[in-house]
């Protein structure tokens, strides 16, 4: 079966994708989670570059919640010392690619290490223009909102003042635009706390490949479907512009 093709004219701006199944593939293979998190860390590479291919302007990987802070402690060690890995050996792709790369989520709460090569890649990466890669890192969509709320109460906002636009204003990274596409590997169909003020519109797909198997052809096709949806935005049929409407 050939890469899947896509209608250019519809392609998603952005792309979130919820990485899940790397310690479901681990355990099929009778390998620790941990070469999971390794193997997924090579989809995550298929990812991005394919992102760039197709013309795909921002994609958000959630990449450690909040919650993933109750793992065990090895494997929360390992997959820091993975992260802190990546970003350190993936910089001069990022950079030679054009890849801006971002962090989000409560970032104090990462390793030093963690923190300063993030720092360090994210100046490096700053004037990328073909694609910004926001990785959510002890990220919870409900603590962004809080955050937010917080915000806004210390700048003393009225309640009358407070809007849907004024919240956005305030969320971690607020000139991102909302994502069109949410996918989730290994067959899950939950949302699991993440960028739940952001994807109040996203089409959603679901693949029922673990992330470590989750192939270019897989992404093409998720993106390809995408291309083919009528996204109504509570709208009628008859009501959308032509250039929204399914081709």
């Amino acid at each position: 079966m050939g890469v899947a093709r896509m209608n250019t004219n519809n392609i998603p701006r952005h792309v979130a994708i919820i990485m899940d199944g790397n310690g479901r593939w681990a355990k099929k293979q009778n390998l620790i989670r941990l070469v999971g998190h390794n193997h997924g860390a090579v989809t995550v590479r298929m990812v991005v570059e394919t992102s760039v291919k197709v013309g795909i302007k921002y994609l958000t990987l959630y990449a450690f919640s909040t919650e993933n802070w109750a793992r065990p402690k090895r494997e929360v060690a390992g997959l820091m010392s993975l992260l802190s890995k990546s970003l350190h050996d993936e910089l001069p792709t990022l950079r030679e690619n054009g890849i801006r790369l971002r962090g989000m989520g409560e970032i104090d709460r990462l390793p030093s290490e963690v923190q300063e090569r993030l720092r360090l890649a994210e100046e490096a990466t700053k004037d990328g223009k073909n694609l910004d890669l926001m990785l959510a890192l002890s990220y919870g969509g409900r603590k962004e909102i809080v955050d937010a709320v917080a915000q806004i109460t210390k700048k003393g906002y009225a309640p009358d003042e407070i809007t849907e636009e004024l919240i956005k204003q305030h969320l971690y990274l607020p000139d991102v635009p909302d994502p069109d596409l949410l996918i989730r590997t290994a067959g899950e169909y939950r949302i699991s706390n993440f960028l739940l003020w952001q994807i109040a519109y996203s089409e959603l797909r679901i693949s029922n490949l673990t992330w470590p198997e989750f192939t270019e052809e897989e992404y093409r096709q998720c993106v390809h479907e995408f291309s083919l949806r009528e996204r109504k935005f509570g709208m009628c049929s008859d009501q959308l512009p032509k250039k929204l409407a399914t081709i």
